[in-house]
């Protein structure tokens, strides 16, 4: 009984985020291709991606401890909330006129901003609710509802785009993030207490999830790895559709074909990682996960114009290995700490990893502008590779020199 109560209780979640992750992937998409479309330039879309990633990096280290304070479903239901309410804000100036580039890349920073407390706060939460030996099982069920809205979503973004205005788009987000709410009002989640302290401090209890977090070599040295791996790949979030445009020369449906073979893979993905989460051990899928998504960029980073059809089937490969990355990495997280401070662990993590991805983007802009896009898909493949390959040696030394597993 207890078995199936948990899994009503993610079934109830998770149909409320398909709602909230579709239409937010409807809006990136859109803003996206604007802005590809209007300015063609790569310099333009750094900045979009700046704006997207560095407040939550910078608010991260400072957000877990609010989590681990505040009810955690309270929390992601106000932040869907805000991030509805800045769309709504962009969509409402969209219909009045041309909002200017400014003020897109703030309310992408203030959406931001909000989602520095809604994914860290969901994170935390699932321990809470799943078993401990579910956790990578449910990580790939996360995946899958990721994937599916993903797939979907950049086709509907550019259908409404073009058949209306990103306005609309816009405003269909605040529609998914009004539904995802009502699901998760639904849900019952039982949250620890923080722990008792004589005068509670914020800085007592941010060096408390900082401690926790470096006592834990193996997730230290794995995240280590994952800030190398953003600066080389998340940048391509971005860059897909300017290679899309830039190198093959094709317009939005085509960009929004490969990001629907990317999330077919990615949803394919999920699934597989589900019915083998206890198979192999969790780093093995880490490693396996770099080595695919390294070899598929730097082949992409090496195609002529006329090979788009072989980019899209890069792109399903590159999806489908994705989840195996995602999934094991955040179920060993969650494994490896107490709930009580997870919220402050999860945020801080996240905080690092984002930050790597504004250096990526700094980087990018101009050798992308100066050299094109495909050299940084070939030398982010390359880094990418190295990474899984650093990943895997190091943890088959770790677990020669101790006893269990991670």
């Amino acid at each position: 009984m207890m078995q199936l109560h948990w899994k009503k209780t993610f079934a109830l979640i998770f149909s409320g985020q398909i709602f909230s992750i579709l239409t937010s992937s409807m809006v990136q998409f859109a803003i996206i291709w604007q802005l590809t479309e209007t300015t063609g330039s790569a310099a333009v879309l750094m900045l979009a991606g700046l704006a997207g990633f560095l407040p939550q990096a910078l608010l991260g280290p400072f957000v877990g401890v609010w989590l681990d304070r505040w009810n955690r479903k309270v929390t992601m239901i106000l932040a869907d909330s805000a991030i509805a309410l800045f769309s709504l804000v962009l969509g409402i100036y969209f219909f009045l006129g041309d909002p200017g580039l400014g003020f897109v890349y703030l309310i992408l920073g203030l959406r931001s901003a909000a989602s520095s407390f809604h994914a860290p706060a969901f994170q935390a939460a699932i321990p809470l609710i799943a078993p401990e030996e579910e956790l990578t099982r449910v990580a790939g069920w996360q995946q899958m509802v990721f994937s599916f809205s993903n797939v979907i979503g950049p086709a509907l973004g550019i259908a409404v785009y073009s058949a209306t205005s990103l306005g609309v788009v816009l405003l269909l987000d605040v529609a998914g993030a009004v539904i995802a709410n009502v699901m998760l009002s639904l849900v019952k989640i039982h949250q620890p207490k923080p722990q008792a302290v004589q005068t509670p401090s914020f800085l007592k209890e941010f060096k408390l999830g900082w401690d926790a977090f470096i006592q834990v070599k193996p997730i230290v040295l794995l995240t280590g790895a994952t800030v190398i791996f953003g600066i080389a790949f998340m940048p391509l979030a971005t860059l897909f559709p300017f290679m899309t445009l830039s190198h093959f020369g094709r317009g939005g449906y085509s960009a929004s074909i490969v990001e629907a073979a990317f999330g077919i893979g990615m949803i394919l993905g999920g699934i597989m990682l589900s019915v083998l989460s206890s198979k192999w051990k969790d780093i093995t899928y880490v490693s396996l996960s770099l080595l695919v998504i390294g070899l598929t960029c730097a082949v992409s980073g090496l195609m002529s114009k006329e090979a788009f059809e072989l980019f899209v089937i890069l792109s399903f490969i590159m999806g489908g290995a994705s989840p195996f990355f995602n999934g094991p990495y955040m179920a060993m997280v969650q494994r490896s700490f107490e709930p009580e401070i997870l919220g402050r662990v999860i945020s801080l993590m996240t905080s690092v990893m984002l930050l790597s991805s504004p250096i990526g983007l700094l980087l990018a802009g101009p050798i992308v502008d100066r050299y094109g896009v495909q050299q940084w898909f070939l030398g982010s493949g390359v880094v990418v590779m190295l990474t899984g390959l650093f990943v895997f040696i190091l943890f088959r030394r770790m677990e020669s020199r101790q006893t269990g597993e991670i």
